[in-house]
């Protein structure tokens, strides 16, 4: 694998030498290690999460149901109709679901935490959330009449919430600088959330389903809700992927990642234009799903790396695998009831954070 950064060759000579142990990208890591690892989790966490439900479906009988479905396999799994049909038409969809927007929220999570150069970033940072309950709280007012819009109303509303954040930190500071941005990002979500509970209170008859929806829920999941996102969600990990060895370079600041030859203004457009496409489609269909963008990247910075070259891989990946598992509790613990899954990751997010942040006040004081 090259280490060779990019260079301008008319690049100005900063007065301040960039030094290697300061560059974690000029280091040569390997992510195959930890990216089997999770992978294996996630694998457990799919055949838990096809196997549990009221149906009482085996470990064995999920997978012989799955490899029926395996084009010219001509596989016979033995199970009956009406248990291959809840698996494959219910159970699964959602966990593919689940696991597609586990992977964005942890992988925009830390795309966002290298780019803001801050561990306590997350995907919501720029007002994606408060841009989607917008959207939906709209639509779920407007009458039932527009509830299958519910989805596009989410995922234009986060877009354009970020879209317009972005318009407003450049217009008060400097292009790209990190701080207006994260400060735009604060005002635009306090309007748009204020908008959103005006709404609410004109229509209370609704707060109902508005809080059910903002609690985040895979429930109804469908094939067709994979079909919405995927594309979404693929062109968000390939760019994601693609730059992970950049985020690497913007840890040690703009000014040196500058004299490298590398265009953080662009290259910090770039993804978190890419980490927003996938939020917002991930929010679209399943609400607002807080933590795991904290969770998953911490998770994997302790126990595995920091480079950014194997967080952002296996934090997709972790990500998904948590939040199927996630799912799992939220429809096991008071069965036949369900938890909406934000309280799920809220309760485990919540102790994590704290937990973080007191890490980093010890770490700053030691």
């Amino acid at each position: 694998m090259s280490t060779t950064l990019p260079r301008h060759e008319d690049a100005p000579v900063k007065a301040r030498a960039v030094r290697e142990e300061q560059l974690p990208a000029l280091r040569p890591v390997s992510a195959r290690g930890p990216v089997a690892v999770a992978l294996g989790a996630l694998l457990g966490a799919v055949l838990l999460g096809i196997s549990m439900g009221p149906a009482d479906l085996s470990f064995s009988a999920a997978l012989r149901v799955l490899l029926s479905h395996v084009p010219l396999l001509h596989f016979h799994s033995g199970v009956s109709r009406i248990d291959s049909d809840i698996l494959w038409q219910i159970r699964l969809p959602r966990v593919v679901l689940g696991g597609l927007v586990g992977a964005m929220l942890a992988g925009g999570g830390a795309a966002f935490q290298g780019v803001f150069r801050n561990p306590l970033a997350d995907p919501y940072l720029l007002g994606v959330a408060a841009g989607a309950g917008l959207g939906a709280t709209a639509v779920i007012v407007a009458g039932p009449r527009l509830t299958q819009l519910l989805p596009l109303a989410a995922f234009a509303g986060a877009v354009g919430a970020v879209t317009l954040t972005y318009v407003v930190g450049a217009t008060v500071g400097r292009q790209g600088a990190t701080v207006s941005i994260v400060l735009a990002g604060v005002a635009v979500a306090a309007l748009l959330t204020a908008i959103q509970t005006f709404l609410q209170q004109q229509h209370a008859q609704d707060l109902q389903s508005v809080y059910a929806w903002i609690l985040g829920s895979l429930t109804v999941s469908s094939w067709s809700d994979v079909v919405l996102i995927l594309p979404y969600v693929a062109v968000s990990a390939a760019v994601l992927l693609a730059h992970r060895r950049l985020l690497d370079v913007l840890r040690v600041g703009e000014d040196e990642a500058d004299s490298l030859g590398v265009r953080s203004s662009r290259v910090r457009i770039t993804i978190v234009a890419a980490a927003t496409l996938g939020t917002a489609a991930a929010v679209a269909v399943s609400g607002l799903i807080g933590f795991v963008g904290i969770i998953v990247p911490h998770t994997v910075r302790l126990t595995t790396n920091a480079s950014y070259r194997v967080v952002v891989p296996v934090s997709m990946i972790g990500g998904a695998a948590f939040l199927i598992l996630a799912d799992v509790a939220a429809r096991t613990v008071l069965a036949p009831s369900e938890i909406p899954i934000g309280v799920v990751t809220a309760f485990v997010g919540a102790p994590f954070f704290l937990f973080v942040l007191r890490s980093r006040r010890v770490g700053r004081s030691t």
